[in-house]
């Protein structure tokens, strides 16, 4: 309990387990006011004892829920004295318990990186001992390597850190830590890949690449809508609006690290469904897939899968994302361009859209990005030129005008 003169005010916890005080302490000449509760963990056997634990927090409703997670877990025998808790024990705890949200994949990645690279260098360490300075000296013999290993790149450091901010701020959130270590660390400038997008010269040879190919219709709405690979995947015919022409983004076809070798239907990459409404172009090409598509199932018979996939095998399988990609890189190599991705297609369409007069909000929701300034960010240059060739209009205007 803070030292100094302190005034209270008791009020119910809001689940019954207690009281929750607002307490006013001075420090320094200066009042602080924040909310307590106390609540009980077991008894002192040699004394009998209750042993009581506090949790704060800045308003009564933090401390409220706090206090509910704290009595739950007592209840359960799962709490855990803090102090007595190490890092590598936090961190089975909290991929464990606190990721049901999160993707398999992504959930499969923090679980690899935290036993190949956190619990190796800071598993033995107490919870509540973990200090900034450990948790930056990490992050340093990370990048330099260790154990004759090559060091990290700063992207891989970028998601280490991302990794244990996250962990250790739900301890922080359950009282388990009074602040964070990760806040104070320093981590290396991530430098953005440079965009490799086709011009318009490319486009029309790639076009031509393509013709026939048996996933001509996916690589052109791919390079025509700016849609991931795994979104062209796991897009089925009840998001394609022909009447409206628009195409509905809500789900990706993904590798599920639980089954080996096979895939899972998840939402989109932020989780957020998004329409798209497409040249009238793109959407003849769907409509000639579909047709396409019913003469495969009249054929197949009984054998097809009915589960309504747009880009499909001759059996209505949904088109594996790797099996297109790979399929890309041989085109793209054929015609010269060796380290174009298929992402690039992506790239393609954001700064054709851009270059072609349309806004930066309306790029970024066919994208799906998360914010009109990350749009513009990853394609600023594409404005600079832009706003080049905007100036060079106004000159013309205004020696014409200034001639008169």
């Amino acid at each position: 309990m803070p030292r100094g003169n302190s005034n209270t005010k008791n009020t119910k916890g809001a689940s019954g387990a207690g009281t929750i005080r607002k307490k006013t302490v001075k420090r320094n000449g200066k009042e602080y006011t924040y909310w307590e509760a106390r609540f009980t963990t077991g008894f002192d056997p040699g004394t009998g004892k209750q042993i009581q634990k506090s949790v704060s927090g800045k308003t009564q409703a933090d401390v409220a829920r706090k206090l509910r997670e704290a009595t739950v877990e007592v209840d359960r025998g799962l709490y855990i004295e803090p102090a007595k808790l190490t890092v590598a024990e936090w961190l089975d705890i909290w991929t464990e318990e606190y990721l049901s949200n999160v993707k398999p994949r992504t959930v499969q990645k923090y679980k690899y990186d935290v036993q190949m690279h956190i619990k190796p260098a800071l598993g033995a360490v107490k919870l509540g001992q973990l200090t900034p300075l450990m948790v930056q000296h990490f992050y340093n013999e990370e990048a330099k390597g260790r154990d004759g290993r090559k060091g990290l790149s700063p992207k891989s450091i970028k998601d280490l850190h991302g990794i244990l901010h996250k962990a250790l701020q739900q301890a922080v959130d359950i009282n388990y830590l009074r602040d964070n270590p990760t806040s104070h660390c320093k981590i290396p400038r991530v430098e953005k890949p440079e965009i490799q997008p086709l011009d318009a010269y490319q486009i029309t040879d790639f076009l031509r690449a393509i013709k026939g190919d048996r996933f001509e219709a996916l690589y052109t709405v791919a390079l025509f809508t700016g849609m991931r690979r795994a979104e062209l995947s796991g897009l089925k015919w009840d998001c394609v609006d022909f009447w409206k022409g628009t195409i509905c983004v809500k789900r990706q076809w993904q590798k599920d690290p639980n089954k080996r070798g096979g895939f899972v239907l998840s939402s989109t990459k932020n989780g957020k469904p998004r329409i798209i409404k497409p040249a009238a172009s793109v959407m003849e090409i769907l409509r000639k897939e579909r047709v396409k598509q019913a003469e495969l199932r009249l054929k197949a018979g009984p054998a097809w899968l009915d589960e309504g996939f747009v880009f499909c095998n001759e059996l209505g399988h949904p088109a594996s994302p790797n099996t297109a990609y790979n399929n890309f890189k041989k085109i793209v190599e054929r015609m010269g361009l060796p380290k174009t991705r298929m992402h690039d297609l992506r790239h393609t369409f954001a700064v054709a859209s851009i270059a072609n007069g349309d806004d930066i909000k309306t790029v970024q929701e066919n994208l799906g990005h998360a914010s009109a300034a990350f749009t513009l960010d990853r394609y600023g240059h594409v404005t600079d030129s832009m706003r080049q060739a905007s100036s060079e209009r106004m000159e013309r205007f205004f020696l014409s005008v200034s001639c008169q």
